[in-house]
């Protein structure tokens, strides 16, 4: 029996989550109509797509807060055991 649309799209999330060198993270959200709109402006600036732009922006916002961590200290400890 062939498979449903839905069944088809489970898989392909599935192998998602462990594709590449550390998997990919499906992101889900709503934001202000701005922030869209922006997004769509900054990726067109720089000729990339709207997700290569949104990893640039959250990247360059995470490695700027790294970058004022002390390695030994506990606030990096908290910092990176965030997870989700």
């Amino acid at each position: 029996m062939a498979k449903t649309a839905a069944e088809r799209q489970a898989e392909y999330r599935k192998k998602r989550a462990v594709a590449g060198n550390n998997g990919e993270r499906r992101i889900n959200t709503w934001v202000a109509t701005g922030t869209a709109l922006a997004l769509v402006r900054l990726s067109k600036r720089y000729s990339v797509t709207q997700r290569d732009m949104l990893e640039r922006l959250v990247l360059a916002a995470d490695q700027q807060v790294v970058s004022t961590l002390d390695p030994d200290s506990q606030e990096w400890t908290n910092y990176f055991s965030v997870t989700q």
